[in-house]
């Protein structure tokens, strides 16, 4: 049997371990990327190693998160984050070049690389070709070391797509589609990998729209193949020489198979609370509008944008609506200005904001109390906005502007008519502006070396977890539902993503918006259990959702189920990841409980562990869904302990 796109790319990158899913393997990684408002953490971490320069062959800095400076935080942060990529062979982006997926894709992109970034929606550089995985910090600074990385094995489901998108319809409603049938945690352990007719009549930032979304699905990566739609993209990106046809066998061999026409959709939205969430818009019940915000890594390409300002032309954005606009890069900032579509935006009363993520990440545009909110963006989990009481509609770029018009859920048609087949009409530029001016490279080693690291007041150090004790005995802080998000765990917003880089201040307000009282508790307890539902730790990729719990005192999370990301960052700062091996032992449990785990470095190798409710009287066993490796990290404290002890005894290559 023929080869997958994925495995092709795992196979030419392999450095250790068996290509089965489920397998853990080593992989040798080409790229990384980090944010600003997760990135410091990964900084130091990569500080803390010793080493002189980064050890990839290209690693990206953006500075494109928190563009609101509410108080000297975030400055202080991006100086450090300068001065740290400077100093260690880094590109910078500087604020106000892009989103990073778009800058990265357009500016980096490789068929046939891997990614690691250190964001939860790095897969959108599959719309190229290229495997995008997001992971945490941690893991980010260890692929800079130049170590393999540990990977499990993904399932990889092909997904033939067919017939054509109408007008109207997005590749946005592709995504909500696929979320619609696998559900928020159905591509757990899957690369999504799509191919078909339908896929080759898709351009690069439709493909990115469909390849970014798919973390909401859980998916450790989806891919698209490297083909005439992604040489004419890096040719028009003044990069032809980056690319390389690569393409499934037509015989490849897959694990699983979908099937989607295109033709067959319709304008869909996901309602609140969740992004799997999805129905035909048509079918949504109409509800008044507060807030409309357009942009987004997800849907602020040039067509996207252009498709959505000629809904609006000849209209108004409706009285009753706040209707914002951030687009993805500044590349795609000037393509839009200097065709008119900017203009026919603003003509209509649509707000300009900052080249930015901005409201995405509930950076400024929160909605009022008890709003309603349509958003182009990727998530809508209660409390994304920065208000808990808001509800979050998510839509494609024609629709959320019909619906601006409207004041009320529309799709392009409605305000378009026999018109809207003019959206057809539209296609990204054939040559994109180049100006890389806002893009710093890397300095030479000798000039690195001189580089002083600035630190302002509110850098401060990164905690590094003590290994695991052999008898834990600790009662439960938090008893949490199912789908709890890292949103939940670590609150997004300008103010709250302005603390990350000081765990002790940030710690304070863990779990502020889902329990006010769990941070003083956890505290006051010294060391804790959380008990979590399905789906644990679901959403972005940010490490405080792991570092802020671990300098609490929690020392093991036991859930029904878990995302693999947070799994992932919970493992590397030493807070022991469980899942019950009987679930109906979640019911059984109460927050306060005491639990007694007797002999826990003797059973943590057999991955069950025999516990004790003290409080209730009960036995109960978890199980830990760990590789070989990922237990080695546990019993040592965590990733950075493991990761220096690996670089000084020269096990680089595993």
């Amino acid at each position: 049997m023929g080869k997958s796109l994925t495995r092709k790319i795992l196979e030419s990158h392999l450095v250790k371990g068996n290509l089965a899913p489920g397998e853990e393997i080593f992989i040798r990684v080409d790229q990384t990327l980090t944010h600003d408002i997760n990135a410091v953490m990964t900084y130091l971490a990569f500080e803390a190693t010793g080493l002189d320069r980064v050890r990839t062959r290209c690693s990206v800095s953006y500075l494109d998160h928190n563009l609101l400076y509410v108080n000297s935080m975030t400055p202080d942060d991006h100086i450090y984050l300068q001065s740290a990529a400077r100093r260690y062979g880094v590109y910078i982006s500087r604020p106000g070049n892009g989103i990073c997926h778009t800058v990265h894709m357009a500016r980096f992109g490789v068929p046939g690389e891997i990614s690691m970034g250190g964001d939860s929606h790095t897969p959108h550089g599959g719309a190229s070709g290229m495997l995008g995985i997001g992971v945490g910090g941690m893991d980010v600074a260890t692929a800079m070391t130049g170590v393999p990385m540990r990977l499990k094995v993904p399932r990889v489901v092909k997904v033939n797509l067919t017939g054509r998108l109408k007008p109207g319809v997005n590749a946005k409603e592709v995504v909500l589609e696929m979320l619609r049938r696998e559900s928020v945690k159905g591509g757990l352990g899957k690369v999504y990998e799509y191919v078909g007719p339908g896929a080759e009549a898709l351009e690069v930032p439709q493909r990115a729209t469909i390849a970014n979304m798919g973390a909401e699905m859980g998916a450790t990566a989806s891919i698209f193949p490297a083909d005439a739609q992604v040489k004419r993209f890096l040719e028009g990106q003044g990069r032809g020489g980056a690319y390389r046809e690569l393409l499934p066998d037509e015989d490849a061999e897959y694990e699983e198979e979908r099937e989607l026409d295109l033709s067959q959709l319709e304008p869909l939205m996901a309602c609140p609370h969740l992004p799997d969430q999805v129905l035909p818009l048509a079918q949504v019940p109409k509800r008044k509008v507060q807030q409309v915000f357009l942009g987004s890594c997800t849907n602020a390409s040039y067509a996207d944008i252009a498709k959505a300002a000629l809904v609006f032309q000849g209209h108004r954005v409706h009285e009753d609506v706040s209707c914002t606009c951030a687009i993805a890069s500044r590349q795609t900032y000037r393509e839009l200005l200097r065709d008119g579509y900017l203009d026919m935006l603003v003509e209509a009363g649509v707000r300009i904001l900052e080249i930015a993520c901005g409201p995405c990440c509930a950076i400024g545009q929160t909605p009022p109390t008890n709003g309603v909110a349509v958003r182009t963006s990727n998530r809508n989990f209660k409390g994304r906005a920065g208000n808990p009481t808001a509800e979050i509609y998510l839509v494609s770029p024609e629709s959320a502007a019909a619906t601006a018009v409207c004041g009320t859920f529309a799709a392009a048609e409605d305000v378009m008519g026999a018109e809207v087949g003019r959206l057809a009409e539209i296609r990204e530029p054939e040559r994109y502006l180049v100006d890389d001016s806002m893009l710093i490279p890397p300095l030479p080693p000798e000039e690195a070396r001189k580089v002083e690291i600035v630190r302002g007041p509110n850098i401060q150090f990164l905690p590094v977890p003590e290994a695991p004790e052999n008898h834990l005995t600790a009662a439960i802080s938090l008893k949490a539902r199912d789908n709890v998000t890292t949103d939940d765990i670590t609150p997004a917003s300008a103010e709250f993503s302005s603390m990350r880089s000081n765990i002790p201040l940030m710690s304070q307000y863990c779990y502020h918006r889902y329990d006010p009282g769990f941070a003083e508790r956890a505290k006051k307890m010294g060391r804790s259990v959380i008990i979590g539902g399905e789906n644990y730790g679901q959403g972005s990729s940010r490490e405080h959702a792991a570092i802020n719990p671990m300098y609490l005192g929690v020392k093991c999370v036991i859930a029904k189920s878990m995302a693999r990301i947070h799994k992932g960052n919970l493992v590397n700062h030493g807070v022991i990841p469980m899942l019950f091996a009987d679930p109906a032992d979640y019911g059984r449990m109460d927050q306060m409980d005491e639990l007694e785990f007797p002999c826990l470095l003797e059973q943590l190798p057999t991955r069950r562990v025999q516990g004790f409710n003290r409080t209730k009287g009960f036995s109960f066993q978890v199980v830990l869904d760990l590789t070989d490796s990922e237990l080695e990290v546990v019993l040592a404290g965590g990733q950075l302990r493991y990761l220096k002890k690996q670089l000084e005894e020269g096990k680089d290559s595993q």
